[in-house]
This record gives structure tokens, sequence and C-alpha cells, in this order.
């Protein structure tokens, strides 16, 4: 059913289509109304049987997600930015139970300076705990992910974030295909618990490991991130079968086929990146995008093979490895080890600055001239930075770095009483 709606809404309708058993979480923007929208259905009876658990932190809220998945309920969560942080250990232990939660990001800067808007430093600090992650484009596609994303994680046992991006995309107004129930029934069957706790068959779930088991347990979850490899595009499949709408999967490329220069990016800047190519090309420049739709498992052939015959390859980053440089781009070089090609990490939209087509556009035109530097910070104020690092070799007390920046552009630090 087509309907004009907020994506968090949406993602809160394609939730409780997946019939989940328990829901908890701690509110935290921008992911809070979803689980307010899940409140409602649970609370009015539309959800039911669901047991929608209010807890007092996000650590409270994994820590209910893992004893309610352990028990053989369907169980689904929602974050964001400092909530995952607080939530890490849990999140571990999560997947190092091969339990199969599924959870919401709905990606947001990490503090300090507090910072509540989109970029993906949060879900990246996560990229080793151990879940898959699969990251949106559009509301649509959120959708989309989270119902197979219930499919994926029940048949591996083992969790998965749906990451989209914060206000962007959870906070946006627009027109969203709703499955039917009967069709998400067909296609996502009842939850069968690979393992569960059951009084009439005692088992330890949690038992401590020593070092002569220990490593086979956690190559063991990096075997299934493997098979996820096989299983995401499966699952992709199917639901384009059923739904016809090719959503998820591990990589889409985007006029790639004849491209010396591709971008490769995650999240809803690969609308933005598929508009500017767009213009690029009506200018006679050979430019594509590659859009990553799962960045743990990483799919280190589907991406060499989507990149092999370019000159040279872009990454956009939303988040970047402060002393090294780009995150997602570490992993493309991977996957391009021997090949001769020419290589660029650009870090953009921090703490929700804009990414423009303008800026996009002047970018491409350096990286087509192998004219752009190796690391480049897009729209970075270069003035800026410079004045604060003046400030702290002229003077020992230079002040708090946030607040002298916010000074410099005409803002004031609030205060907290």
């Amino acid at each position: 059913m087509l309907k004009q709606t907020e994506g968090s809404h949406a993602v809160a309708e394609a939730v409780a289509l997946c019939r989940p058993e328990v829901i908890c979480a701690y509110p935290i923007s921008p992911q809070t109304h979803i689980v307010e929208g899940l409140g409602e259905l649970v609370k009015n009876g539309s959800l039911q049987p669901c047991e929608f658990i209010n807890v007092e932190s996000e650590f409270g809220a994994m820590s209910v997600a893992i004893g309610s998945s352990a028990a053989g309920a369907r169980t689904y969560t929602a974050t964001a930015s400092q909530g995952l942080l607080f939530m890490a250990e849990a999140v571990y232990n999560a997947s190092g139970l091969g339990l199969p939660i599924v959870m919401t990001v709905a990606n947001r800067a990490i503090g300090a300076p507090i910072n509540i808007w989109n970029d993906h430093s949060d879900s990246m600090s996560q990229r080793d705990c151990g879940w898959i992650q699969l990251f949106a484009q559009s509301n649509q596609e959120a959708v989309d992910q989270h119902i197979q994303a219930f499919k994926l994680a029940e048949e591996l046992s083992m969790p998965v974030m749906v990451c989209m991006d914060g206000f962007i995309l959870t906070h946006a107004y627009e027109r969203i295909d709703i499955p039917g129930q009967a069709d998400v029934d067909a296609f996502l069957p009842p939850y069968e618990p690979r393992q569960v706790l059951d009084p009439a068959q005692p088992v330890s779930i949690g038992a401590m490991v020593g070092p002569e088991a220990f490593m086979e347990v956690r190559y063991l979850a990096h075997a299934k991130q493997l098979m996820a490899l096989d299983v995401i595009p499966r699952i992709a499949a199917e639901f384009k079968e059923r739904f016809g709408r090719d959503s998820g999967g591990l990589v889409r490329g985007y006029r790639c086929e004849d491209a010396d220069t591709i971008v490769v990016a995650l999240g809803s800047v690969l609308g933005t990146l598929q508009d500017t190519v767009d213009d690029l090309r009506a200018d006679g420049h050979a430019v594509g995008v590659l859009g990553i739709h799962s960045f743990r498992p990483f799919p280190l052939n589907s991406v060499r093979e989507a990149l092999q015959k370019a000159k040279r390859v872009v990454v956009l980053e939303k988040s970047f490895s402060v002393g090294l440089g780009g995150v997602v781009s570490t992993d493309v070089r991977m996957a391009l080890s021997g090949l001769q090609l020419h290589g660029y990490t650009v870090v953009a939209g921090l703490g929700g600055r804009a990414i423009t087509k303008a800026s996009l556009t002047a970018m491409l035109h350096k990286a087509m001239a192998d004219a752009l530097e190796p690391l480049t910070f897009l729209d970075l104020d270069w003035g800026m930075v410079n004045r604060q690092l003046q400030r702290e070799a002229q003077t020992r007390r230079s002040g708090p770095i946030a607040e002298n920046l916010l000074r410099d552009v005409g803002a004031v630090a609030s205060k907290v009483s």
C-alpha cells in the first residue's frame, strides 16, 4: 500500500509486520519515533502477541533483547549514537551468543562535542562486533531491509543492524510502499530458534570459554559472516520476486559499466551522488556510483568485480578513523589489492554537514584530473582549523576547541545548568 509517511513511522510499520514478540528500547534521537510508533501499536492491540518493555538505558535494552531472544522470542530494538556506545558490551555479547536480534541504528554523530546530526560514526565504531550491518539508501529500502533482516538473522542465528541515516531518512516524509501482512507472512516464516532456553532440555548459554576453544568460537562467528555473503543476495532476490523491488543485497552499481571514475558510498548520500553523476554524464564524463548495502560482511569479491575496470575509485565516507583516514576505504583497498588504479578517500558530511551537488561536482572534477589529495575533507574550513592551531601554538591555556570554533563562526556554546 502506497502512503505518504515519515521514515521512522514506516520502519515501525515494517517491523510490526514481522510480528516481533518482544520490543525493548530506550529513547534517543533520532530513532525515538520508531519505538514510539511500535509502542502505540502494542498499546492499542494492533501488534499482538508482543511485549513492549520499557528499560532504564540502552545497555538495559540490549540486555533485555539478549534474554528474550535466548528464551526464543523474535526480538527487536533500536538505538543511535551514544546509545549504541552505551550498549556496546551487550552488543558484543549478542553476536558472541549467536542471537538473531534485529536492531535499527538511526545513524548519528558521536560526541564530544555533542552533535545530534547524521554521520556514520556510531555504526562504524561497532564494525568488528560481529553483527551484520546493512545500510539503507532510502526510506523504501529501510522498510524492505528490515523485513529481510529478520529472515537473515533467523536463518543464520546472528544479529543484524539496519542502518539508516538519522533525520535525513528517519524524519523525512515521502511516499512509501508498505507491504501487506499476508505477503510478509509468506516471505518471513514463523521464528524457529536454533538455540533456546528450555527447562525441559537444560543448556548453558553464555558459558565461560577458555583458550582451548575461544578461537574456534570466534572463527565460527566469522564463518557465519562469510555464509551471509551468499544468504543476503539470495534473500534479496526472494524479496524482489515477491514484492517487485530490487532492495538490499550486497552492492548495487549506478552507471558503472563503462565508468572511468567510480564513487563508492553508503546510505542516503547515494541519491545525491546519482544526481551528480547524471549531470556529469550529460557533460560527457564517464562516472559511476557503487552503493555498498552490506558493510558487514564486507563483499570483497562483489566490490572488486564492480570496480576492477575503473581507472580511479573515490570512496566517500561519513566517518573516519582519527589518526589514519578512511574506514570504508581500508576495506575497498583490500578488495582492490593488486589492481593498478588511482584511489582517493573523501571524508564528508560529518556531524550533519550538508553534502551538496556543487561540492561533489568540484571534487569529482579534481579526481578525474587525478589532482585530488589521497585523503580529502570535503568543505573543511581550513581557516578555522589553522586559527585554532595558531592559538594552541601561542598559548598553553588555549581553551576548549569546540567553544573556540563556535566563537569563530559567531555562535555561542550551549550552557548546561
